[in-house]
């Protein structure tokens, strides 16, 4: 990750967080990377404009994103973060509450820290 800090990793996961909760369509996609591949809790893959489209569209609504267990691995010329976070919310208009397992891989591209790929896991 070169000259990229733990720190700074964190701080790039927390403005996600932020984003996500809040639906901000245009933090998200500066965050996310053109290539993403995304495979959600149901295994479906998602590209980064399905995923942004599940913010836009408002079918996602969180209320509630708070993470715990949170895991930082650097390498070369990527990190890995696995957390675990507690959503409260809606999906087409029906509440949930899930405790899901979130594993990213972030890259430095044209200077930004942006997500590569992603998973998301419900934790009994």
């Amino acid at each position: 990750m070169g000259c990229i800090s733990q720190e700074q990793l964190v701080a790039a996961e927390e403005c996600l967080r932020q984003a996500m909760l809040y639906s901000d369509v245009a933090t998200l996609d500066v965050l996310i990377s053109p290539d993403l591949i995304f495979t959600t809790h149901l295994g479906q893959v998602l590209n980064k404009q399905e995923d942004l489209d599940t913010h836009r569209s408002g079918l996602l609504k969180l209320t509630a994103l708070t993470p715990s267990e949170q895991r930082v691995e650097f390498n070369e010329h990527y990190a890995v973060v696995s957390v675990l976070m507690q959503l409260q919310g809606s999906f087409q208009g029906e509440p949930f509450s899930a405790r899901v397992r979130y594993t990213r891989v972030w890259s430095t591209i044209d200077k930004v820290l942006r997500i590569v790929a992603g998973h998301a896991s419900v934790v009994a």
